[in-house]
């Protein structure tokens, strides 16, 4: 088993949304080539977010999220629900109306759209979340609760 690492196989096998070029794509979130960013300015600085495939402004991007140990995600929101696996790390996640969730590597969760939620990450190590999105991706700031 490889611990502390995922690999994603992106195959195009159907509509338009992705572009005749696809091929199977396998990266882990310490893959050197991976271009790394900041996340939306809803979030703190720290947070990093990598596109793995897709266009973020369109339906089915995926992305790495990665946040350093102790970090606090702040109450926000999507328009699109979010498929997720902690990567690595550990994470605490709470999603408005319901109890909290700890999860830990391999571990995956399901993100409703338009739900508020927060997260923050243990103190072990950074946490890498991967993040499949149905439609666009945004994050809008929502009342913490």
């Amino acid at each position: 088993m490889i611990k502390y690492s995922f690999i994603i196989m992106a195959l195009s096998l159907c509509g338009s949304a992705y572009a005749a070029k696809d091929i199977a794509l396998a990266k882990t979130h310490s893959d050197p080539s991976l271009k790394w960013g900041p996340c939306p300015e809803i979030f703190p600085k720290g947070c990093e977010l990598t596109i793995l495939h897709g266009d973020p402004s369109k339906p089915k991007a995926d992305v790495f999220l990665k946040i350093p140990a102790n970090y606090q995600i702040p109450s926000h929101s999507h328009t699109s629900s979010e498929h997720m696996t902690l990567v690595s790390g550990e994470m605490k996640v709470h999603y408005e109306g319901q109890d909290a969730i700890i999860a830990t590597a391999g571990t995956y969760l399901f993100g409703p759209a338009k739900v508020p939620h927060k997260a923050s990450c243990g103190t072990n190590g950074e946490c890498v979340l991967f993040i499949s999105y149905d439609t666009k991706i945004d994050a809008m700031r929502a009342k913490d609760f």
